[in-house]
Formats: structure tokens, C-alpha cells, sequence
């Protein structure tokens, strides 16, 4: 599936929630299913700069494609991470770098979240986008 086709995908399943308590609750859910990341990444190195809580993230190249995995100490802020990887992992560095990130205002999320939590989110799209660029560049090499 492309970008697009999942950030689609995910617009369509938070317009079916009636109030945002159901779709806090939906976003816990996903952050409960988030694949745990390998202890081995939980380093200082891999910590997201600008998140109230704390968010690890790595980024493995498969293929031409980047594989993330992140994980959280913050039950919602997990679940934010869990919609992110969704996205953007197991894409091309160029379709990462291309995409754009619409789907969370259509979903209405950075209004919903606090001053606080809606920078680290910021900050969690940052990153990816910076592994991206990383990733990019040993492909090309």
C-alpha cells in the first residue's frame, strides 16, 4: 500500500468514531499493538528530542524499504507512534520524504493533543523524515 492509500485508510477509520474519548481510546488500542522494539534501542541515541515523554525510534534498512520501530513510556503517546509507523514504515526513503502529513490534521489529532504533545509529535514526524533522508543516502552509495 502506498502513503496515500494508508493515510486514507486511517481518516476513514477515525470518521467512524462519534466523539474523540472513542478515538483517544482507539489510538490507546493501536499503541497497545505496537511490535515491542528490541531492548538493544532503547539508547539515549534513539530518543526523539521535543516529546513530553519519552519515545524511542530506530530505523533499519530492508531492501529499499525502512522498517521502523519505536516504543513509549506514555500509554497515548504510543498509540500516536503506533499511527506513524503505520504510515511510514516499511515505505522507501523517497516516499517518506515525498509524503505529506495531511492525515493528522484531517483526523484532527494536533488540535486534540496538548501544547506539549503536539510538538513531540511534530518532533516523532521530524524523525522519521530524518531517518529517511539517512537511509536515502546509503541507498545511493
Amino acid at each position: 500500500m502506498t502513503i496515500k492509500e494508508i493515510q486514507e485508510e486511517i481518516i476513514d477509520e477515525f470518521s467512524m468514531f462519534e466523539d474523540w474519548m472513542e478515538r483517544y481510546e482507539y489510538i490507546i488500542e493501536l499503541g497497545k499493538s505496537l511490535p515491542l522494539i528490541d531492548e538493544a534501542y532503547k539508547l539515549d541515541e534513539n530518543l526523539i528530542k521535543g516529546c513530553q515523554s519519552k519515545v524511542w525510534l530506530h530505523s533499519e534498512l530492508k531492501g529499499d524499504t525502512i522498517e521502523f520501530t519505536a516504543d513509549s513510556d506514555a500509554i497515548l503517546t504510543k498509540g500516536i507512534v503506533a499511527l506513524l509507523l503505520r504510515v511510514f514504515s516499511d515505505q522507501t526513503p523517497k516516499a517518506i520524504l515525498d509524503a505529506d502529513t495531511e492525515f493528522i490534521d484531517e483526523i484532527g489529532l494536533k488540535e486534540h493533543l496538548s501544547p506539549t504533545r503536539a510538538n513531540g509529535l511534530v518532533s516523532m514526524v521530524k524523525q522519521i523524515k530524518m531517518y529517511a533522508i539517512a537511509q536515502q543516502s546509503k541507498l545511493a552509495n
